[in-house]
């Protein structure tokens, strides 16, 4: 990994790392058991999102480390770093780029998957309700929330690393 990872943001209908980000999302999915969306439904869900990448770009090619597909509103579609990767702030400095983007940022996670709620937990997220069967595989999921006071905050906080 190089010294510099830049985040860059790809605005709907751009594909850029789409291919990486499925085999990333997948490489996950076979390792952790989360993830598990079909590939039409989840290179469309990509296409149709504001992609926030975080790449290492290498001497020769660049490298996707993670990634954060969201919605128009704020809606986290897919959140994923490359478990190499982690515990070193990456997942923080995505969600803080969402969070700079949107007033509000919210996201399911699968009620079973202890450390994605320990992350958002640690980032100010709130469990707003219970999902039953949100999964295609019937897994049941958490809808959460960043909690609203001090937004501004909680961002600075993710960037100094806090």
């Amino acid at each position: 990994m190089s010294v510099t990872v830049d985040i860059r943001v790809f605005g709907t209908g751009d594909d850029a790392f789409v291919e990486e980000a499925w085999e990333l999302k997948e490489r996950i999915r076979r390792t952790e058991g989360v993830l598990k969306q079909r590939r039409g439904f989840f290179t469309d869900a990509y296409k149709r999102s504001r992609v926030y990448a975080l790449v290492d770009p290498g001497y020769d090619s660049e490298e996707l480390l993670g990634f954060a597909a969201t919605r128009r509103d704020g809606y986290i579609l897919f959140l994923a770093v490359d478990p190499e990767y982690r515990r070193k702030g990456f997942g923080r400095r995505l969600v803080a780029a969402v969070a700079e983007d949107h007033n509000s940022v919210t996201c399911h996670a699968r009620a079973s998957n202890d450390a994605a709620l320990d992350f958002y937990e640690r980032l100010g997220f709130e469990i707003q309700r219970r999902v039953d069967n949100y999964y295609e595989d019937h897994g049941d999921a958490y809808y959460l929330r960043l909690g609203e006071g001090g937004l501004a905050s909680k961002i600075s906080k993710f960037v100094r690393g806090g």
